[in-house]
This record gives C-alpha cells, sequence and structure tokens, in this order.
C-alpha cells in the first residue's frame, strides 16, 4: 500500500479548507474547521467590500447567510461570489430592496453567466429594481424611480 503524494496531501487539506471536503488523515479535525471558519469570515469581508449594499441589505445577517452560502463552495473571486449569493437570494425571494438595485446595475454593465469571469456588457440593458428600473449602455448605469 502507497502513501500519499505530498501534493495529494496538500490537495486534500485545502479541500477541507476551503470546499468543505473531509479533513484528511493525520490532521486535527478540529483545527481545520476552526481554520475553515476563519477563511470563511475572511472571504465574506472580502465579498462584502465588492458588494456593499448586499452586505449592507442583511445587516447583523449577513455573516451567517454567507457563511451558509459559501460551506463546500471554493471561491470563484469576491465579485464572483457576491453575484451568485444575491442571485440565489434573488431566486429565493430574500434579496433585500437595497441589494436588487445592487445586483440590477451589476446586471446591466456587465455580463456574468456563472462559469467565466464577469465581462463589461457592450449593449443596452435594462433590468427591474424595487421602485424603478436600472438602465446600462456602454458600460455606465443610470437607476430611475427608485
Amino acid at each position: 500500500m502507497s502513501r500519499p503524494t505530498l501534493a495529494a496531501r496538500q490537495a486534500a487539506l485545502v479541500a477541507a479548507l476551503v470546499a468543505g471536503a473531509a479533513v484528511p488523515a493525520g490532521f486535527d479535525e478540529g483545527r481545520v474547521r476552526v481554520a475553515e471558519r476563519a477563511l470563511r469570515a475572511k472571504r465574506a469581508g472580502e465579498v462584502a467590500v465588492a458588494w456593499p449594499r448586499l452586505a449592507a441589505g442583511l445587516g447583523a445577517e449577513w455573516p451567517e447567510c454567507f457563511g451558509r452560502w459559501a460551506r463546500g463552495r471554493p471561491s470563484k473571486g469576491a465579485l464572483a461570489d457576491g453575484w451568485d449569493l444575491a442571485r440565489e437570494l434573488a431566486f429565493l425571494g430574500r434579496l433585500p430592496a437595497l441589494a436588487a438595485t445592487e445586483l440590477a446595475v451589476r446586471e446591466v454593465t456587465a455580463r456574468y453567466d456563472g462559469t467565466a469571469r464577469p465581462r463589461p456588457r457592450r449593449g443596452p440593458a435594462l433590468r427591474r429594481v424595487p421602485g424603478g428600473v436600472a438602465v446600462g449602455v456602454l458600460g455606465r448605469a443610470w437607476v430611475f424611480g427608485a
């Protein structure tokens, strides 16, 4: 029986820290889970910087909401993570109005399919926001009536 290579052990540890995988043999489960929570909290802070209205709209619920959503999901970067979370909350009908406007502005200024990195949107786009509409043209956005 062969021992796993160092690279395989490192990959297993990274998966446990950022993707919720099982803790590999030889590592203290408690310490790995503490480090995992700390990394998720750091990630929540980075997403809150990229999506300030999403974090503000959720208020005190932000750390728990983000932590629940992020558990088992490797990061795609703060911008994409916030976008994915905002879309999921919108689908569930739990997106705060403040964040709905932020999401609409992102949607009219950039294209994001959930996998590739967001790209600037070239053509015009419209999205509804609570009480109004967001309009985007050539990477700029205006919100009317909100």
